[in-house]
């Protein structure tokens, strides 16, 4: 399984931009996908996920500004993100989530940039 992301740049605060994540198969074969990021000397925290059946999880920092979509036919998942703050500042992680016998299995992808100045 291959996650990659694409979308990432350099924006204005107050800007948007919107990340994809093109899955090597189907996202219908994913129970969970969504959007991590990481600030250099922190942890990776949750930003944006989207469960098969739909349930949505932000974080309270992104909640009305960031949208995340998944789109099986594409095997896509994507994050809208508008209102775009310098605190979003980080490497953005696309993640998928595969049940298995007995478990799961997490996904990554390699991670874009994102950088807001303010």
């Amino acid at each position: 399984v291959q996650l990659v992301e694409s979308g990432g740049g350099l924006v204005q605060a107050g800007g948007s931009l919107r990340l994809s994540c093109a899955a090597s198969e189907t996202t219908f074969n994913f129970a969970n996908m969504g959007w991590y990021r990481q600030v250099s000397g922190k942890e990776r925290e949750l930003v944006a996920t989207k469960t098969s059946t739909g349930t949505t999880t932000y974080a309270d920092s992104v909640k009305g500004r960031f949208t995340i979509s998944r789109d099986g036919a594409e095997s896509m998942v994507s994050l809208q993100m508008n209102s775009l703050e310098p605190e979003d500042t980080a490497v953005y992680y696309c993640y998928g989530y595969k049940l298995r016998w007995g478990g799961g299995e997490d996904y990554w992808g390699q991670g874009t940039q994102v950088a807001v100045s303010s």
